[in-house]
């Protein structure tokens, strides 16, 4: 497999990933970035890939225990290269250590697209990443077993699968917290970030967008990220989903 180093965080963060396939970006980072996790707690990341959520959210709050959970090979591996402390495991037979552990947090970005809507992708790395075999609803299932009393849940996706994701959810976890993604200010969102809690009772709340970028329109010439994303993108910067 061909692969490549990439920086994140300004360099904070350096990951290999494979050169063709599913590549780690922007979204793995907003993901790391509104975990409100503290030093000495545990973190279960789904489908973590190569790793790159799980080392960003490191830089950011040191002395947690991350454990990774990918179902490919080639992926898993690289992400222990990288330094996570991951597992190839298909989330639906996950090893009974992870079983019989409940964590603070658990975070995912699941694949965007349900597999019976479309075709698969030419490389199979980036299909699965993308859409997959597994449902969406076992991903959620999955999640919510292995939270903690009181724990987080943290989950960036597509937001046409936002009703899917809410109507899984229902019973299972509360005090959710959604927040829409936009590219720009005035478009409709592509994304959106959702957090809810083992045992919360707060009622739902649907947020403002949050805004990727400062323009109106896509300028090549120069990054243009708003300074709120730059602080996230280059600093590592704590993104609380409420704010």
């Amino acid at each position: 497999m061909d692969t490549t180093t990439d920086a994140f965080l300004n360099g904070k963060v350096t990951a290999v990933q494979p050169a063709k396939g599913y590549r780690a970006g922007v979204d793995a980072v907003l993901l790391a970035a509104c975990v409100p996790a503290r030093s000495g707690e545990s973190v279960l990341e789904l489908g973590c890939g190569v790793g790159v959520a799980s080392l960003c959210l490191s830089a950011r709050v040191p002395s947690l225990d991350i454990t990774g959970i990918e179902v490919q090979p080639d992926y898993a591996a690289l992400a222990v290269a990288n330094g996570v402390n991951a597992m190839m495991a298909d989330l639906r037979a996950l090893p009974e250590e992870v079983r019989n552990t409940q964590y603070h947090h658990v975070m995912a970005n699941p694949p965007y697209f349900d597999r019976g809507t479309g075709s698969a992708a030419p490389n199979t790395g980036r299909d699965i990443a993308m859409a997959g075999d597994t449902p969406l609803r076992d991903w959620l299932v999955v999640a919510a077993k292995r939270l903690a009393p009181k724990g987080y849940f943290t989950l960036i996706l597509r937001i046409e699968r936002l009703p899917e994701v809410l109507s899984h959810l229902q019973g299972r976890l509360g005090s959710i917290i959604v927040r829409p993604i936009c590219a720009r200010a005035g478009q409709e969102p592509h994304l959106f970030l959702l957090q809810a809690r083992h045992s919360g009772r707060a009622p739902f709340r649907l947020l403002s967008p949050l805004i990727i970028h400062d323009s109106t329109m896509h300028d090549a010439d120069r990054e243009n990220y708003t300074d709120r994303i730059r602080g996230v993108l280059r600093n590592g910067d704590a993104l609380i989903i409420t704010d």
